[in-house]
Protein backbone atom coordinates (compact mmCIF):
# COMPACT_ATOMS: atom_id res chain seq x y z
CA UNK A 1 0.00 0.00 0.00
CA UNK A 2 1.13 3.55 -0.63
CA UNK A 3 -0.79 5.10 2.28
CA UNK A 4 -1.72 4.64 5.92
CA UNK A 5 -4.70 5.80 7.95
CA UNK A 6 -4.14 8.11 10.91
CA UNK A 7 -7.57 8.31 12.47
CA UNK A 8 -9.88 9.73 9.80
CA UNK A 9 -6.93 10.96 7.70
CA UNK A 10 -5.48 9.00 4.81
CA UNK A 11 -1.83 9.97 4.30
CA UNK A 12 0.36 8.72 1.48
CA UNK A 13 3.62 7.13 2.59
CA UNK A 14 5.84 9.33 0.33
CA UNK A 15 4.20 12.38 1.90
CA UNK A 16 4.65 11.00 5.40
CA UNK A 17 8.32 10.28 4.66
CA UNK A 18 8.66 13.85 3.38
CA UNK A 19 7.19 15.23 6.63
CA UNK A 20 9.68 13.18 8.63
CA UNK A 21 12.67 14.32 6.56
CA UNK A 22 11.51 17.94 6.70
CA UNK A 23 11.22 17.75 10.49
CA UNK A 24 14.72 16.29 10.71
CA UNK A 25 16.04 19.08 8.49
CA UNK A 26 14.26 21.70 10.61
CA UNK A 27 15.75 20.43 13.87
CA UNK A 28 19.26 19.86 12.52
CA UNK A 29 19.47 23.24 10.80
CA UNK A 30 18.13 25.07 13.86
CA UNK A 31 21.03 23.92 16.02
CA UNK A 32 23.87 23.38 13.56
CA UNK A 33 23.83 26.28 11.11
CA UNK A 34 24.58 29.04 13.61
CA UNK A 35 21.73 31.23 12.39
CA UNK A 36 19.67 33.52 14.57
CA UNK A 37 16.03 32.60 15.09
CA UNK A 38 14.97 35.29 12.61
CA UNK A 39 17.47 34.21 9.96
CA UNK A 40 16.55 30.55 10.40
CA UNK A 41 12.82 31.21 10.20
CA UNK A 42 13.27 33.27 7.02
CA UNK A 43 15.36 30.56 5.39
CA UNK A 44 13.18 27.60 6.39
CA UNK A 45 9.90 29.33 5.43
CA UNK A 46 11.30 30.35 2.06
CA UNK A 47 12.72 26.85 1.58
CA UNK A 48 9.29 25.32 2.08
CA UNK A 49 7.70 27.61 -0.50
CA UNK A 50 10.48 27.21 -3.06
CA UNK A 51 10.56 23.43 -2.63
CA UNK A 52 6.82 23.07 -3.13
CA UNK A 53 6.75 25.38 -6.16
CA UNK A 54 9.81 23.78 -7.73
CA UNK A 55 8.61 20.22 -7.11
CA UNK A 56 5.16 21.00 -8.50
CA UNK A 57 6.54 22.80 -11.56
CA UNK A 58 8.88 19.90 -12.35
CA UNK A 59 6.05 17.37 -12.04
CA UNK A 60 3.79 19.43 -14.29
CA UNK A 61 6.56 19.81 -16.87
CA UNK A 62 7.12 16.04 -16.93
CA UNK A 63 3.38 15.40 -17.31
CA UNK A 64 2.52 18.36 -19.50
CA UNK A 65 0.15 16.47 -21.76
CA UNK A 66 -2.01 15.36 -18.84
CA UNK A 67 -2.14 18.83 -17.30
CA UNK A 68 -2.80 20.57 -20.61
CA UNK A 69 -6.11 18.67 -20.72
CA UNK A 70 -7.06 20.14 -17.31
CA UNK A 71 -4.87 23.18 -16.47
CA UNK A 72 -6.69 23.90 -13.20
CA UNK A 73 -5.33 20.62 -11.83
CA UNK A 74 -1.97 22.38 -11.52
CA UNK A 75 -3.21 24.45 -8.58
CA UNK A 76 -4.86 21.51 -6.79
CA UNK A 77 -1.92 21.31 -4.41
CA UNK A 78 -3.59 18.74 -2.14
CA UNK A 79 -3.36 16.17 -4.91
CA UNK A 80 -0.26 14.02 -5.43
CA UNK A 81 2.21 15.35 -7.96
CA UNK A 82 5.57 16.65 -6.70
CA UNK A 83 8.96 15.84 -8.19
CA UNK A 84 11.68 15.61 -5.55
CA UNK A 85 14.59 16.66 -7.77
CA UNK A 86 12.72 19.77 -8.92
CA UNK A 87 12.09 20.71 -5.30
CA UNK A 88 15.72 20.08 -4.41
CA UNK A 89 16.99 22.33 -7.20
CA UNK A 90 14.62 25.14 -6.21
CA UNK A 91 15.61 24.73 -2.55
CA UNK A 92 19.31 24.95 -3.38
CA UNK A 93 18.76 28.14 -5.38
CA UNK A 94 16.82 29.69 -2.50
CA UNK A 95 19.46 28.64 0.05
CA UNK A 96 22.26 30.13 -2.06
CA UNK A 97 20.39 33.43 -2.32
CA UNK A 98 19.03 33.67 1.23
CA UNK A 99 22.35 32.79 2.91
CA UNK A 100 24.70 34.41 0.39
CA UNK A 101 26.27 36.63 3.08
CA UNK A 102 27.03 33.66 5.38
CA UNK A 103 29.16 31.28 3.32
CA UNK A 104 29.60 28.53 5.92
CA UNK A 105 25.90 28.56 6.82
CA UNK A 106 24.99 28.47 3.13
CA UNK A 107 27.23 25.45 2.49
CA UNK A 108 25.88 23.69 5.58
CA UNK A 109 22.26 24.43 4.64
CA UNK A 110 22.76 23.12 1.12
CA UNK A 111 24.47 19.97 2.41
CA UNK A 112 21.63 19.33 4.88
CA UNK A 113 19.04 19.86 2.16
CA UNK A 114 20.79 17.38 -0.13
CA UNK A 115 21.06 14.92 2.77
CA UNK A 116 17.37 15.21 3.70
CA UNK A 117 16.32 14.85 0.05
CA UNK A 118 18.55 11.81 -0.41
CA UNK A 119 17.08 10.23 2.72
CA UNK A 120 13.56 10.81 1.36
CA UNK A 121 14.46 9.19 -1.97
CA UNK A 122 15.95 6.18 -0.17
CA UNK A 123 12.84 5.80 1.98
CA UNK A 124 10.38 5.89 -0.91
CA UNK A 125 12.59 3.44 -2.80
CA UNK A 126 13.00 0.95 0.05
CA UNK A 127 9.47 1.56 1.46
CA UNK A 128 10.39 0.58 5.06
CA UNK A 129 6.71 0.37 6.05
CA UNK A 130 6.02 -2.10 3.29
CA UNK A 131 4.77 -1.78 -0.25
CA UNK A 132 3.67 -5.36 -0.87
CA UNK A 133 0.36 -6.10 -2.56
CA UNK A 134 -2.25 -7.85 -0.43
CA UNK A 135 -3.42 -9.80 -3.49
CA UNK A 136 -1.50 -11.04 -6.52
CA UNK A 137 -4.40 -11.22 -8.97
CA UNK A 138 -8.06 -10.41 -9.41
CA UNK A 139 -9.79 -11.71 -6.27
CA UNK A 140 -12.09 -14.68 -6.61
CA UNK A 141 -15.19 -12.65 -5.78
CA UNK A 142 -18.62 -12.42 -7.39
CA UNK A 143 -20.50 -9.14 -6.99
CA UNK A 144 -23.78 -7.81 -8.34
CA UNK A 145 -23.93 -4.86 -10.72
CA UNK A 146 -26.57 -2.16 -10.27
CA UNK A 147 -28.91 -4.10 -12.56
CA UNK A 148 -28.72 -7.19 -10.38
CA UNK A 149 -26.45 -9.25 -12.64
CA UNK A 150 -23.61 -11.32 -11.14
CA UNK A 151 -20.08 -10.39 -12.18
CA UNK A 152 -17.24 -12.79 -11.38
CA UNK A 153 -14.15 -10.59 -11.21
CA UNK A 154 -11.58 -13.14 -12.51
CA UNK A 155 -13.69 -13.59 -15.64
CA UNK A 156 -12.85 -10.00 -16.65
CA UNK A 157 -9.31 -11.14 -17.51
CA UNK A 158 -10.77 -13.07 -20.46
CA UNK A 159 -11.40 -9.76 -22.24
CA UNK A 160 -7.67 -9.16 -22.69
CA UNK A 161 -8.04 -5.61 -21.31
CA UNK A 162 -6.08 -3.77 -18.68
CA UNK A 163 -8.38 -3.83 -15.66
CA UNK A 164 -8.85 -1.02 -13.15
CA UNK A 165 -10.79 -1.80 -9.98
CA UNK A 166 -11.82 1.23 -7.93
CA UNK A 167 -13.25 1.02 -4.41
CA UNK A 168 -15.47 3.99 -3.60
CA UNK A 169 -18.49 5.34 -1.74
CA UNK A 170 -20.86 8.27 -2.29
CA UNK A 171 -19.90 9.82 1.07
CA UNK A 172 -16.22 10.01 0.05
CA UNK A 173 -15.36 13.39 -1.63
CA UNK A 174 -12.06 12.26 -3.25
CA UNK A 175 -13.88 9.20 -4.62
CA UNK A 176 -16.39 11.47 -6.35
CA UNK A 177 -13.72 13.82 -7.68
CA UNK A 178 -11.94 11.01 -9.51
CA UNK A 179 -15.09 9.46 -11.02
CA UNK A 180 -14.99 11.50 -14.27
CA UNK A 181 -11.36 10.39 -14.80
CA UNK A 182 -12.34 6.76 -14.34
CA UNK A 183 -15.26 7.12 -16.74
CA UNK A 184 -12.94 8.61 -19.36
CA UNK A 185 -10.51 5.71 -18.84
CA UNK A 186 -13.37 3.23 -19.26
CA UNK A 187 -14.05 4.65 -22.72
CA UNK A 188 -10.53 3.83 -23.94
CA UNK A 189 -9.92 0.77 -26.06
CA UNK A 190 -8.30 -2.08 -24.18
CA UNK A 191 -9.31 -0.85 -20.72
CA UNK A 192 -12.01 -2.20 -18.42
CA UNK A 193 -12.94 -0.16 -15.34
CA UNK A 194 -14.77 -1.63 -12.37
CA UNK A 195 -16.20 0.72 -9.76
CA UNK A 196 -17.08 -1.34 -6.69
CA UNK A 197 -19.13 0.60 -4.16
CA UNK A 198 -18.32 -0.30 -0.59
CA UNK A 199 -21.08 -0.92 1.92
CA UNK A 200 -23.91 1.21 0.52
CA UNK A 201 -27.46 0.42 -0.56
CA UNK A 202 -28.43 0.46 -4.21
CA UNK A 203 -30.45 3.71 -4.12
CA UNK A 204 -27.66 6.22 -3.30
CA UNK A 205 -25.38 4.56 -5.84
CA UNK A 206 -27.88 4.76 -8.68
CA UNK A 207 -28.94 8.28 -7.69
CA UNK A 208 -25.35 9.55 -7.77
CA UNK A 209 -24.49 7.93 -11.10
CA UNK A 210 -27.70 9.23 -12.67
CA UNK A 211 -27.27 12.77 -11.33
CA UNK A 212 -23.70 12.94 -12.65
CA UNK A 213 -24.58 11.19 -15.94
CA UNK A 214 -21.83 8.63 -15.33
CA UNK A 215 -21.98 5.43 -17.31
CA UNK A 216 -19.89 2.39 -16.32
CA UNK A 217 -20.25 -1.08 -17.74
CA UNK A 218 -19.07 -2.55 -14.44
CA UNK A 219 -20.74 -0.53 -11.67
CA UNK A 220 -20.82 -3.09 -8.87
CA UNK A 221 -22.07 -3.30 -5.30
CA UNK A 222 -19.96 -4.73 -2.51
CA UNK A 223 -22.29 -4.40 0.51
CA UNK A 224 -20.08 -6.55 2.76
CA UNK A 225 -16.93 -4.62 1.76
CA UNK A 226 -15.30 -7.88 0.72
CA UNK A 227 -12.77 -6.16 -1.51
CA UNK A 228 -11.64 -3.78 1.24
CA UNK A 229 -10.96 -6.79 3.46
CA UNK A 230 -9.07 -8.72 0.77
CA UNK A 231 -7.03 -5.70 -0.29
CA UNK A 232 -6.36 -4.73 3.33
CA UNK A 233 -6.83 -1.13 2.29
CA UNK A 234 -6.67 1.57 4.99
CA UNK A 235 -9.38 3.70 3.39
CA UNK A 236 -11.17 5.01 0.34
CA UNK A 237 -10.67 5.58 -2.49
CA UNK A 238 -8.45 2.65 -3.39
CA UNK A 239 -7.65 1.79 -7.00
CA UNK A 240 -5.93 -1.35 -8.26
CA UNK A 241 -4.41 -1.87 -11.70
CA UNK A 242 -4.36 -5.41 -13.13
CA UNK A 243 -2.63 -6.53 -16.31
CA UNK A 244 -4.31 -8.30 -19.22
CA UNK A 245 -3.96 -11.66 -17.45
CA UNK A 246 -5.51 -10.34 -14.24
CA UNK A 247 -2.26 -10.02 -12.26
CA UNK A 248 -1.78 -7.10 -9.87
CA UNK A 249 0.43 -4.36 -11.26
CA UNK A 250 -0.09 -1.50 -8.80
CA UNK A 251 -2.27 -0.31 -5.93
CA UNK A 252 -3.01 3.34 -5.22
CA UNK A 253 -4.70 4.49 -2.02
CA UNK A 254 -6.11 8.02 -2.17
CA UNK A 255 -7.32 10.27 -4.94
CA UNK A 256 -6.11 9.49 -8.45
CA UNK A 257 -4.81 12.29 -10.63
CA UNK A 258 -5.06 12.51 -14.39
CA UNK A 259 -1.26 12.30 -14.68
CA UNK A 260 -1.12 9.18 -12.50
CA UNK A 261 -3.88 7.46 -14.45
CA UNK A 262 -2.32 8.39 -17.80
CA UNK A 263 1.00 6.97 -16.65
CA UNK A 264 -0.70 3.72 -15.63
CA UNK A 265 -2.36 3.33 -19.00
CA UNK A 266 0.71 4.40 -20.97
CA UNK A 267 2.94 1.87 -19.21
Amino acid sequence: MNAIALGPLLISLPRLYAFGCALLLLLASRYLLGLSSRQHSRWINGLLIFWLVGARAAHVALNLESYSAAPLDIIKLWQPGYHGLGGLLAGLIWSAWALRERLLSMIGAMAMLIGASSLWLVMITLAPWGNNFAIDALPDVTLEDIDGNDVHLPSLAHSGDLIIVNLWATWCPPCLREMPLLEAAAQRDGVSVVIANQGEDLLPIVRYLDEQSLDFRYALRDPQQTLMVQLKTPGLPTTVLFDRQGNTLDVHVGELTRAHLDRWLAD
